[in-house]
C-alpha cells in the first residue's frame, strides 16, 4: 500500500496591492522561510532582523530571490530534507514564476516556450506531493479577470492558455483566499475571501471558516487548517 504524505498548499490570490505580502507578517521566522521571485522588500518594518539571507553550505538565513520553476521545485524538496525546523515556506508571488520565464524567452518563435512554460509551472506545483506533510505551502500570486466586467471571474493571472485549459490550476491548492480591500467601520479593511461570492475564487474545507470575510493573517489562518486537520472542534471559533 502507499502512504501519501504531502504539504498542505495555500494560495493567497489577489490583485496588486491588497495585501497579500502584508498577511504574511505574523509568520515565525523560526519557521518561516520566504522564496521571492522578485527583488522587492517585505512590506512590514524590521523584516530584515527576521528574514536573512540564505546560505545553502551553511543551512542559515531564510529568505532568497528566485524565480525559476525547475530551481523552485528543487530548492522546495531540499528545505523538506535539509531544514527540518521550518513549517512554512512561502513562494511570494507565483505568478512572476511564468512571467520572468517568458521575457526571458521572448525571442523565441512558436508555442513550443508556452507549453515548456506552462508545464514547469504545473511541476511547481505539483511539488507540495514530494514535501513533508507537516509543511504548510504558501503561494501568493496576483489574479486576472476572464470574465468581463458586467460578468468578472476573477482567477490566477498565468500565460498562454495551455494552463487553463488543460489543468484548473485552483485545484491543485487545498485553500484559495482572495484578497480584497474594502472600507470598514474604521476605514479601509483588507480581508480575505474564505469561499467564492460568484466573481472571486476562493474555497476552504466546510466548516473551517464561519465567517466568509477574515482578517488577512496567514499565520491565524495556519492555526486555522491545523485545529480543523487535528480535529479540534474550537476551529471555527478560533476563525472569529
Amino acid at each position: 500500500f502507499y502512504i501519501i504524505m504531502a504539504a498542505e498548499t495555500i494560495l493567497i490570490l489577489g490583485e496588486s496591492g491588497m495585501g497579500k505580502s502584508t498577511s504574511l507578517r505574523n509568520l515565525n521566522p523560526k519557521e518561516t522561510f520566504i522564496i521571492s521571485t522578485t527583488s522587492k522588500p517585505l512590506p512590514w518594518r524590521g523584516w530584515k532582523r527576521n528574514y536573512t539571507e540564505f546560505n545553502p553550505k551553511t543551512l542559515t538565513g531564510n529568505r532568497i530571490q528566485m524565480y525559476n520553476s525547475n530551481k523552485l521545485s528543487q530548492l522546495l524538496k531540499f528545505i523538506s530534507v535539509k531544514m527540518p525546523h521550518i513549517k512554512n515556506i512561502v513562494c511570494d508571488d507565483l505568478q512572476y514564476t511564468m512571467g520572468f520565464e517568458f521575457m526571458d524567452r521572448r525571442n523565441e518563435k512558436g508555442y513550443d516556450k508556452f507549453n515548456s512554460i506552462g508545464g514547469d509551472f504545473t511541476d511547481l506545483l505539483r511539488t507540495a506531493d514530494q514535501l513533508r506533510d507537516d509543511i504548510h505551502l504558501i503561494f501568493t500570486a496576483h489574479s486576472e479577470n476572464t470574465g468581463d466586467a458586467m460578468n468578472p471571474h476573477w482567477t490566477l493571472k498565468t500565460i498562454g492558455k495551455m494552463v487553463n485549459e488543460k489543468i484548473t490550476p485552483e485545484g491543485l491548492f487545498t485553500y484559495v483566499f482572495y484578497a480584497l480591500c474594502e472600507e470598514g467601520d474604521n476605514g479601509m479593511e483588507y480581508v480575505f475571501l474564505t469561499n467564492s461570492d460568484g466573481d472571486h475564487v476562493a474555497k476552504t474545507p466546510l466548516g473551517m471558516f464561519k465567517d466568509k470575510k477574515i482578517p488577512n493573517d496567514v499565520a491565524e489562518i495556519l492555526k486555522v487548517i491545523d485545529d480543523y486537520n487535528n480535529g479540534d472542534d474550537d476551529s471555527d471559533e478560533s476563525s472569529k
